[in-house]
């Protein structure tokens, strides 16, 4: 296990891009629509677990708005969900259900679920990263006060404003992370 000097640290993961493979559809990345199509992107699990073992926590924030648009039914989010826990060392899960019309605090770019999972695990939030492929995941990041890493799958949409760092794979996210909690 890593040293923590007393602070107990955290990599946010977005879910779609990061961890698994998302449906591309002029050049937008979509969600993949249930289990069966559920694919995890390459070097994701060899990464996860050397993150793990350095003593972070793994916490998979997603937005899923399809839920609040009726195109998605929570449960098979759900069962995504732990599809992904099996094979994975994810410590919890948080979920924004809603649209940007909804205006909660949860739905990223907003911090809420970042800080939620922080304030109810002991997590210091500057010792912290957020691992995203799309702008809402660095604005999130950046507003609870984590570093941020930009996994860049060049779709064609808006871009994140100066993130900490811009890579390919959650692989090389891994190894800037670890690289950073050098003493």
């Amino acid at each position: 296990m890593g040293i923590d000097h007393g602070r107990r640290r955290a990599v946010f993961l977005d879910r779609d891009g990061v961890i698994n493979r998302t449906v591309v559809r002029g050049g937008r990345p979509y969600p993949p629509p249930n289990v069966a199509t559920l694919e995890l992107l390459p070097g994701v699990a060899e990464a996860m677990a050397r993150l793990h073992e350095a003593g972070y926590r793994l916490v998979v924030v997603t937005n899923q708005p399809d839920i609040a648009r009726g195109t998605q039914d929570r449960s098979v989010v759900d069962a995504m969900h732990a599809w992904i826990a099996a094979a994975l060392p994810v410590d919890e899960f948080c979920v924004c259900v809603h649209d940007d019309d909804d205006q909660c605090d949860c739905r990223k770019p907003k911090p809420g679920m970042l800080r939620g999972a922080a304030e109810s695990a002991g997590v210091d939030l500057a010792a912290s990263f957020m691992v995203g492929d799309r702008w809402r995941d660095i604005e999130a990041g950046r507003a609870a006060g984590c570093r941020t890493v930009f996994i860049d799958h060049e779709y064609s949409e808006r871009r994140p404003d100066a993130p900490d760092v811009t890579v390919r794979s959650l692989e090389e996210a891994a190894n800037w992370i670890l690289g950073q909690g050098k003493v």
